[in-house]
């Protein structure tokens, strides 16, 4: 199975899954490499989420027998797949399982990122390890020189080669007058066609698995031709350069260099993010703060960005008739009786990501705190 690499649409999906009977069983495997390169180490790990999973189903109240038997027989089928050859190849460094029979779902994905090994009950799918991860955002990076090309895909804690691209481009030599000027201008035609060909198929892959931010590694006097070639909806991706030799580098260089570069992005973003909260919040305008606000915001679909802490949980409800959440034991407009809602947090990621709505999940739980550990930026 190739790896997989997670769009809004894959994200909409799993949380469209609302089973009307049962519990999702949702578990994580962390295959990080440098923790879990041996298959002891991948054995221990994946029995001790087993296990997890197994106590975590012997504590869910409120199922009926049947509901029961099925999510046990969810664990036994995500016991074979996690059990199974070849679960770490290709780059895979994570994965997420979805199980819950009575619903039909059965959904696994080889991540690209490390995940948090753990393993959750919960009336829908646990989405939130796979924000955490930065699977949200879809990274390439593209090192190219006048004959060779290879585009790598993935984020800061793993990139994939998926392309590699030799065009038939004639060196230079020095013989000198009328003749190595016709002979260059040969080359550089040659060199002209390499770029717009490495052009012409990232772009088809932008088109079947699109790019959210792109890197550039080349030459210092090929960067220029190559961006000026690239399709427009490619070029305004790029969001740096990376120093890398591009047909020697190992895989090993290529994530180490790229990796930073694009962790140091995603900081100025998030650090971006915040001080525009900060601001907006200061000028009471188009900001929320605290679970109050914040769901307020969501059930009028206002929200740009959700913001929250890591790993915070609160219950609360939903009314069944429109969908809006509320605070355990909420009224709501329609009269109806709220349904209970086992962690509000993760109703309102999946709210945002109906919404099409951006989420920042915040690592340091001291960020949000005088928020409640949630806080918004809204489209109005």
């Amino acid at each position: 199975m190739a790896v997989n690499s997670l769009t809004q649409a894959d994200l909409r999906a799993l949380t469209d899954a609302r089973p009307e009977r049962g519990r999702v069983l949702s578990v994580f495997l962390n295959l990080d490499p440098t923790e879990f390169a041996s298959a002891p180490a991948r054995a221990t790990a994946i029995n001790s989420v087993l296990n997890e999973a197994e106590h975590a189903i012997g504590e869910v109240d409120g199922l009926e027998h049947d509901e029961l038997l099925s999510l046990r027989e969810d664990l036994e089928r995500i016991r074979g797949e996690l059990n199974r050859d070849g679960l770490a190849a290709d780059g895979t460094r994570g994965v997420a399982i979805y199980a819950c029979g009575l619903a039909g779902l059965f959904e696994v994905l080889q991540l690209p990122q490390p995940v948090q090994t753990q393993a959750v009950i919960e009336r829908t799918p646990f989405v939130r390890p796979l924000l955490q991860s930065g699977h949200g955002k879809r990274w390439g990076v593209l090192l190219v020189n006048r004959r060779s090309a290879r585009l790598f895909r993935g984020g800061a804690s793993g990139l994939q080669e998926t392309d590699r691209i030799e065009d038939d481009v004639h060196r230079q030599h020095m013989q000198g007058g009328w003749s190595q000027a016709r002979y260059q201008r040969s080359v550089d035609k040659e060199a002209e066609d390499h770029l717009k060909h490495v052009a012409d198929v990232i772009f088809d892959t932008h088109k079947h698995q699109p790019f959210d931010a792109l890197l550039v590694g080349a030459p210092e006097e090929t960067v220029s031709d190559m961006e000026a070639v690239l399709h427009p909806y490619l070029r305004e991706r790029i969001k740096g350069h990376v120093q890398l030799d591009v047909e020697h580098s190992s895989p090993e260089d290529v994530q180490r260099v790229a990796g930073a570069a694009i962790e140091r992005h995603q900081e100025a973003y998030e650090q971006e993010l915040l001080s525009r909260l900060d601001e907006n919040l200061g000028r009471n305008l188009r900001a929320a703060s605290g679970f109050d606000d914040v769901l307020a915001a969501l059930n009028q679909a206002r929200v740009e960005i959700l913001v929250v802490s890591d790993g915070l949980q609160e219950p609360g409800s939903r009314d069944p008739l429109t969908g809006m959440l509320g605070r355990e034991n909420s009224g709501f407009a329609s009269g109806a009786a709220g349904e209970p809602v086992d962690n509000l947090v993760e109703a309102a990621i999946e709210k945002t990501i109906e919404q099409s709505a951006e989420i920042l999940v915040v690592r340091d739980p001291e960020t949000l705190v005088e928020h409640g550990g949630i806080a918004a930026l809204l489209r109005f």
